[in-house]
């Protein structure tokens, strides 16, 4: 090969020399790869993680005791209250100031418990992130509002009826491409004279369950208190008017269950929010792998959750023991049989049946003798106690059983949260236009939220419990601030949270204060942190879950 200015040849060297040079180079190599695996390697907390948990990996992610950037992933324990102290639940009197008797909640009173009607984001309440932080999404999930109670919850025979014609439950389909249009027809439950099968448990012209005239009244308050905080605080939502256009579809988007009482909620709330009686599409997943309710098939977490309430349970089987003189007057009034398993596994049934009655004001019951109400009555003390019970249990299954209780919520609500994950993540991105994704759903659903996020009182979620995720960016300070995330993440001494977004979560209309560490007071936790927690837990896009419910 011919000299060149660039590499000029040289005469050869002695075997000496050559030597020395190769004992040189062999060194550097060393040297230099040292040197790389401790600049490249990801540290806690570094911007490259931070990039890592906003857009993903593209694998299962960590399971274990931490996370992406140490997120700590192991269950903590709640505080101790009165709610989880059984000692005090099977001994104290009243509910703790709770309300169960009205959806109204006093001004002053606002932010306490109320079962009939949870506290929501509302203007008066609302407490304004710092101007530094730009709102970008909402996700918000709550329970539907107050209905009648489920018919399993019925006492064999009810005492009086219960009637639901002050309203309507319209049942209709529409196809879109007809000029041929339907009637809104709705049904009319009716007893008849003739027909000798008489269902067991409550008679009237309700369903079982179903949102009463008053529940649905709360659904449309929910709503319009929602987009007085969102549009008329903080400028956030369109305008009313425009409503169902194409800009307000993209939008904005609301998700129900398989379960219709959500979907009676849903109309109230959209009304509520937007004015609109227009038709409004509702998302909803196929029956049987609905992950909102949740309904996909989880033997493993199930499993979980029959573990924490067996006898073989130690502190669950002490609280049905202790309850054991309650539940006696309890099956003398109701006529519950002593084995009944379903109202004697826990105090879901007459939870559910006593303040069902209270928050619609009617009387608790009386034990029928010859078909008639007698003087011996259910008395607002043991309805008390069974409330107490009810919150006991909830804080049991949900938070104070353990790593069980968050690995039961975690393999049986995962592919939720990881949903949620990826609607953070389009945010972050800017591959999404949705700003605000609003979910009706259940006591069941929010209460695996709360133990994943690891509430730090765990209660039973009551009508209308609502949480609720908020995006922030960081506002800009200079021209120079203005850096993509993937520039920031590209930063070797960048710290999580450079990614300059941020996310605060509310428990009804309050910060979420969670007893894990890496969470903590939930405001302003960065993006990169949250989605490592999720990540860690139930897999990006849900790929640890399958494995979870079948372990």
């Amino acid at each position: 090969m011919a000299s060149s200015p660039c590499f000029p040849r040289r005469p050869l060297a002695s075997p000496a020399a050559w030597i020395k040079s190769l004992v040189l180079v062999a060194s550097f190599i060393i040297f230099a790869e040292y040197t790389l695996s401790q600049v490249m390697a990801p540290k806690a907390g570094s911007s490259l993680l931070a990039a890592l948990a906003v857009f993903g990996t593209g694998s299962g992610a960590l399971s274990g005791t931490a996370g992406a950037g140490g997120v700590d992933l192991t269950w903590h324990a709640p505080a101790s209250s009165e709610v989880n102290n059984l000692t005090s639940v099977i001994s104290g009197k009243g509910v703790w100031g709770f309300i169960y008797d009205t959806s109204a909640t006093p001004d002053d009173k606002y932010g306490q418990y109320n079962w009939c009607n949870m506290p929501h984001v509302r203007k008066t309440e609302y407490v304004k992130a710092s101007d530094e932080y730009e709102l970008k999404y909402v996700e918000l999930i709550h329970r539907h509002h107050k209905r009648t109670p489920y018919a399993s919850n019925a006492f064999p025979v009810e005492s009086y009826q219960w009637n639901c014609d002050e309203q309507g439950l319209f049942y209709y389909g529409e196809p879109f491409a007809s000029a041929n249009k339907p009637a809104k027809t709705y049904w009319k439950v009716y007893i008849s004279p003739v027909n000798p099968f008489v269902p067991a448990g409550w008679i009237g012209t309700c369903q079982f369950p179903q949102i009463t005239a008053q529940g649905l009244d709360d659904s449309w308050v929910h709503g319009a208190a929602l987009f007085g905080v969102y549009h008329d605080l903080l400028g956030f939502l369109p305008s009313k008017d425009t409503a169902g256009s194409a800009d307000w579809l993209a939008k904005v988007r609301y998700r129900v269950t398989n379960n219709q009482i959500t979907s009676q909620v849903a109309g109230m709330v959209v009304n509520g929010m937007w004015g609109t009686a227009a038709s409004t599409g509702l998302s909803i997943q196929a029956a049987g792998v609905d992950s909102l309710e949740p309904q996909y098939s989880c033997p493993a977490g199930a499993a979980l959750f029959s573990r924490i309430k067996s006898s073989a349970n130690a502190p669950w089987q002490q609280h049905l023991d202790a309850a054991g003189p309650l539940y006696a007057t309890l099956d003398d009034i109701s006529g519950v049989p002593a084995d009944d398993a379903g109202f004697h596994v826990s105090l879901d049934h007459y939870y559910d049946n006593l303040s069902a009655r209270q928050c619609h004001d009617k009387p608790l019951p009386c034990k029928l003798v010859g078909g008639a109400n007698s003087t011996t009555c259910v008395p607002q003390d043991l309805a008390d106690a069974v409330y107490r019970l009810g919150h006991w249990e909830y804080s049991r299954m949900y938070r104070d059983a353990g790593p069980d209780a968050l690995a039961a919520s975690v393999a049986n609500w995962g592919v939720w949260v990881a949903e949620l994950a990826t609607h953070l993540r389009a945010a972050v991105s800017g591959q999404s236009e949705t700003i605000y994704f609003h979910n009706v759903a259940h006591d069941g659903s929010v209460s695996r939220l709360l133990s994943i996020l690891q509430l730090d009182k765990m209660v039973w979620p009551g009508m209308g419990s609502e949480v609720v995720f908020e995006l922030y960016k960081k506002k800009a300070k200079s021209s120079g601030d203005g850096a993509s995330v993937a520039q920031r993440a590209a930063a070797s001494d960048a710290k999580v949270g450079e990614s300059g977004w941020y996310v605060r979560v509310l428990w009804s209309g309050q910060v979420f204060k969670s007893s894990n560490p890496s969470l903590g007071l939930m405001d302003m936790v960065p993006v990169e942190t949250l989605l490592a927690y999720f990540d860690g837990l139930v897999g990006e896009n849900a790929s640890l879950i399958k494995g979870k419910c079948t372990a």
